[in-house]
C-alpha cells in the first residue's frame, strides 16, 4: 500500500485545515479547486504568494495547439499537442499593510483557516498578520456561480484587531499568464484591448496565431467592486488592468470589498461584442452578496438532492464520495454538447487535452444515473460531431473507418507519445461501448439506430482493417498495441483490445441488421461476411491450465510475482523505476483483462471472474486512477468485501489522500466517478443487463448504512441499505419489475427485503 498524504481534516461536507503547508502548497491548491462547468480555478491565493505554487485559471473550450515536441519525427505524428490554456488571473488582490506587502510565503501569520464547503461550492480562507503595532485579520470568500455561469464573486474583509493600519488593495485582471506545460515556453496570449469605463474595468486578450488552422480564441474579463471604499486609482499595463483602494483602520474597525468578475469568450460571443455584453451582465447581476450566496447554495442543494450518497458510520468514506461528486459536477453538468470531461477539469494542465476515453468508460454510467438522459446524450453527440475528424485520424495511419483520438479538442488526435497515440487503440471500443451503455440503460434506441450506427459502423471498419489474419494459427490477430495497462507497450494480442474489437463488430452488425430499414448507413454484403468471419475467428489468448484469459501473448513468460513482494520504497513505480524496467515487469498499472470482464459482466461465469481476479489483482499496483473502481466492483460481486472496501477507499480518496503522489498537478476528475461506481455497481451490485435492473447489496462492516438515488428509464428510485434490510422506493415514474438477490419483485411504492450477509 502506498503512503497516503492527508492535508485536510475529515468532515462529511467540508475539506478544512488550519495549516498553511508551504511544502505542499500545490497539493493544497489542487484540492481546493472550484469550477462551474464554464470556468474554474485552482485554490490560489488572492494576495501575493512568492513561494512555490501553480497559478491556474481555465475556461471551458479554450485551448491552444502547441507545436509537437518529439525526439524523432515519425510519419503520422500529430502536428500539434492540444493544451488546456491557462487564462486570466481574475482573483488577484495584492494587499499592503502600512506599505508592506502581505506575502504568506515570507511573513508569519496566525489563525490560518482554509475551507471548501462542498454543499455550496464556496471556498473561504482567513488569517491574521502582525506588522509592527498593527494586527489585522483578513477573511476571503469566493465562488463561481452555477446559476450565472459567467460570474465569479470574491469578498475580502479586513479587520484591525490592534494598532493602526493603512491597508491598500490593488485588485487586478492579469493575463500575463504562461502555461507550465508549454512545449517551447511560449506565451499563448496577446492583448487586444484594456481600459476603464465608470465603475467597470475590462481586459480583452486573444490567443496568439498558430500555423494549424485552429481558431484564435478571444476572451474578455470585466470587473467591478462593491463595499466600504471607492476606487482611488485606476491603472494598467500590458495585459493587466487594476483598481487601487485604501483604508485607514484603527483597532475594532473593519472594512470589506466585494469583487465581481464576468468572463466572456469567443466560443459564445464575437470579440467585438464582448466588452459591452460583459459590462451589461455586471450591471444586470445586481443582487446583494447575500442574495447571490443564497442562490448559489440553493442551486447546489438541488443538485445534491439527487446526487448525494449518504454514508453513516464512516466519515472518511462520506467525505470522499461527496468530494468526488462535487468536483465532477463543478467540471461538467451537461449544459453544452460542445464540451466533454477533461481528465484534470479546471484543476491543472497535465495531460493537456480535453477528452480521453475515460469519459465513455467511467463517466457515462454515473451521469446516466444522476442526470437527465440529455446529459449523457450530449456526451455521445460530442463524438458523433467529431466523426469526420476521427476518419482523418484513421486515414493518417493508412486505415479505413474511424479512429477516435486519445486526446482531443476537435476530434483530431493531438497527443504526441507513440505508445499512446498509435498503440492505445482500445479507446475506439470505449466510444462504441458508451453507445451500448446509453441504449441499454435508458431503453432509448433512437440514437443507436441513427447517429449511433454511423459511429459504430466507422469504428467497426477500423477494426476490420486493423486486424490481420494469421495463416499459421488460422485466427485474426491485432499486433502492436498498448492496452489499458500502460505498463506494457507494443504488445501482441492484448486480450482486452481483441475482445472489444470483436464485440464492436458483433454489436454493429447485429444492430445494422435490426435497423437497416431506418438508418442511412450501408454496410455491404462483402463487409458483413468479412466482419462475421472476424467475429468467429478472433484470437483471444487464454490459458486453460490456469483458467485465465491471458493479458497478451507473452505475459505468462514474465517473472510473475505479487505486488506484496515489492519494497515500499519502490512505489509508485512510475516515479521510482526506469520505463524499461517497468515494461519488463509483470506489474499492472490498471485493470486490463478485468476491464473487459467489467464491461461485459453478464458474458462470464462467476468462476471465470474469480479465477481472473485472483490471478491479476495481486500483480496490480493501481497506479492509474482508473484502476481501483473496476476492482472494487468485481471484488464486491465475488464476495471479497475487504478488497472491495480497500479499492473503494482508494478511488474515493485518491486525491484527498494523494495516493499516487501526483495530485499536486491537478485532480483526477474523470476517475472520480469510480467512487460512485464502487458503491452503486459494487457494494449495491446494481446491474442493468438485458433490460433488467437488479441489485444484490452488501453493507461494509464499518458502515451503519448507505443510500443513494438513481434515474432509470423515466423513474427516480431511492436505494437504502442498513444492517438489517434493503429498501427500494419508487419516487417518480411508473411501477416496474426489479430483481433483488435474484428474486423478481414489483416496485410500486416501496419494497423492503432482508439484507443478505456474507457467510
Amino acid at each position: 500500500m502506498n503512503q497516503i498524504q492527508r492535508l485536510f481534516d475529515i468532515d462529511p461536507w467540508k475539506i478544512r485545515t488550519t495549516t498553511l503547508d508551504k511544502q505542499n502548497r500545490r497539493l493544497q491548491e489542487s484540492l481546493t479547486s472550484i469550477g462551474n462547468g464554464y470556468m474554474g480555478l485552482r485554490g490560489n491565493f488572492e494576495e501575493t504568494y512568492s513561494g512555490d505554487h501553480h497559478k491556474g485559471t481555465y475556461l471551458a473550450g479554450i485551448w491552444y495547439p502547441d507545436k509537437t515536441r518529439v525526439g524523432w519525427w515519425k510519419n503520422g505524428y500529430p502536428d500539434y499537442f492540444g493544451k488546456v490554456i491557462n487564462a486570466i488571473d481574475f482573483l488577484q488582490m495584492k494587499i499592503f499593510i502600512n506599505e508592506v506587502e502581505v506575502d504568506l510565503a515570507k511573513q508569519e501569520m496566525v489563525d490560518f483557516e482554509l475551507e471548501l464547503n462542498m454543499q455550496n461550492g464556496v471556498l473561504s480562507r482567513s488569517f491574521t498578520v502582525v506588522l509592527g503595532d498593527a494586527k489585522v485579520r483578513f477573511s476571503f470568500e469566493r465562488f463561481l456561480s452555477i446559476v450565472k455561469k459567467e460570474l465569479a464573486v470574491i469578498k475580502l474583509t479586513a479587520e484591525c484587531l490592534s494598532g493602526d493600519a493603512t491597508i491598500k488593495i490593488i485588485s487586478s485582471l492579469d493575463n500575463n499568464i504562461q502555461n507550465e506545460d508549454s512545449n517551447y515556453e511560449e506565451m499563448f496570449w496577446i492583448e487586444k484591448e484594456r481600459g476603464h469605463k465608470e465603475e467597470i474595468s475590462f481586459l480583452t486578450a486573444q490567443t496568439v496565431p498558430n500555423n494549424f488552422g485552429i481558431e484564435q480564441f478571444s476572451i474578455t474579463a470585466a470587473m467591478k467592486h462593491l463595499g466600504t471604499l471607492e476606487a482611488q486609482v485606476q491603472h494598467d499595463d500590458q495585459l493587466i488592468v487594476s483598481e487601487q483602494f485604501e483604508w485607514t483602520l484603527t483597532a475594532g474597525e473593519a472594512a470589506e470589498v466585494e469583487k465581481r468578475v464576468v468572463i466572456l469568450t469567443s466560443r459564445d460571443l464575437p470579440e467585438a461584442k464582448q466588452r459591452e455584453a460583459a459590462a451589461e451582465l455586471l450591471t444586470t447581476y445586481d443582487q446583494t452578496y447575500d442574495e447571490l450566496y443564497k442562490e448559489q447554495s440553493a442551486a447546489w442543494a438541488k443538485r445534491w438532492e439527487l446526487a448525494d450518497v449518504l454514508i453513516e458510520g464512516d466519515d472518511e468514506a462520506q467525505q470522499g464520495i461527496r468530494y468526488n461528486i462535487f468536483q465532477l459536477f463543478s467540471t461538467y453538468y451537461g449544459d453544452d454538447e460542445r464540451l466533454n470531461i477533461g481528465p484534470k477539469g479546471f484543476t491543472g494542465e497535465k495531460y493537456g487535452g480535453a477528452t480521453y476515453w475515460d469519459t465513455e468508460a467511467y463517466a457515462v454510467p454515473m451521469y446516466l444515473a444522476l442526470a437527465k438522459p440529455e446529459v449523457s446524450k450530449n456526451l455521445l453527440k460530442y463524438r458523433h460531431n467529431q466523426l469526420p475528424e476521427a476518419k482523418i485520424n484513421a486515414q493518417k495511419q493508412g486505415l479505413k473507418g474511424a479512429l477516435y483520438p486519445m486526446v482531443t479538442f476537435t476530434g483530431i488526435e493531438c497527443h504526441n507519445e507513440w505508445e499512446i497515440t498509435f498503440e492505445e487503440i482500445h479507446r475506439n471500443g470505449a466510444i462504441a461501448y458508451a453507445i451500448y451503455n446509453y441504449t441499454n440503460y435508458t431503453g432509448d434506441d433512437n440514437y443507436l439506430k441513427q447517429e449511433g450506427l454511423e459511429v459504430l459502423t466507422e469504428i467497426a471498419r477500423f477494426w476490420a482493417d486493423r486486424v490481420h489474419f494469421s495463416k499459421r494459427n488460422q485466427k485474426y490477430m491485432i499486433h502492436g498495441v498498448t492496452g489499458p495497462n500502460e505498463y506494457e507497450n507494443n504488445i501482441n494480442n492484448n486480450w482486452y483490445t481483441n475482445t472489444i474489437a470483436r464485440w464492436v463488430l458483433k454489436y454493429t452488425l447485429e444492430n445494422y441488421l435490426r435497423y437497416q430499414d431506418s438508418t442511412s448507413v450501408i454496410i455491404t454484403k462483402e463487409e458483413q461476411v468479412k466482419w462475421q468471419d472476424i467475429i468467429e475467428n478472433m484470437y483471444l489468448p487464454e490459458d486453460k491450465e490456469l483458467g485465465v484469459f491471458v493479458q497478451h501473448d507473452t505475459f505468462l513468460d514474465k517473472d510473475l510475482m505479487p505486488v506484496s513482494d515489492l519494497a515500499p520504497e519502490d512505489r509508485p513505480l512510475n516515479q521510482k523505476w526506469s520505463w524499461d524496467k517497468i515494461l519488463r515487469s509483470c506489474f499492472i498499472k490498471q485493470a486490463d483483462v478485468l476491464q473487459g470482464i467489467y464491461f461485459f459482466n453478464d458474458q462470464f461465469s462467476i468462476e471465470e471472474k474469480k479465477r481472473n481476479f485472483e490471478f491479476y489483482e495481486p500483480m496490480t499496483v493501481h497506479e492509474s486512477s482508473l484502476s481501483p473502481s473496476v476492482h472494487a466492483v468485481l471484488a464486491a460481486e465475488l464476495g471479497k468485501e475487504e478488497k472491495s472496501v480497500e479499492m473503494y477507499q482508494r478511488t474515493a480518496r485518491l486525491d484527498l489522500d494523494n495516493y499516487n503522489n501526483d495530485t499536486q498537478d491537478g485532480l483526477h476528475i474523470t476517475s472520480m466517478t469510480g467512487s460512485w461506481l464502487a458503491i452503486v455497481q459494487g457494494f449495491a451490485q446494481m446491474k442493468t443487463f438485458n433490460n433488467k435492473l437488479s441489485f444484490a447489496p452488501f453493507l461494509p462492516s464499518k458502515w451503519q448504512s448507505y443510500s443513494f438515488h438513481i434515474n432509470y428509464r423515466g423513474r427516480l428510485i431511492a436505494v437504502a441499505v442498513n444492517g438489517d434490510e434493503v429498501a427500494l422506493s419508487l419516487k417518480e415514474g411508473t411501477p416496474f419489475n426489479v430483481d433483488i438477490y435474484n428474486q423478481t419483485v414489483e416496485l410500486v411504492n416501496e419494497v423492503t427485503v432482508p439484507l443478505i450477509k456474507e457467510g
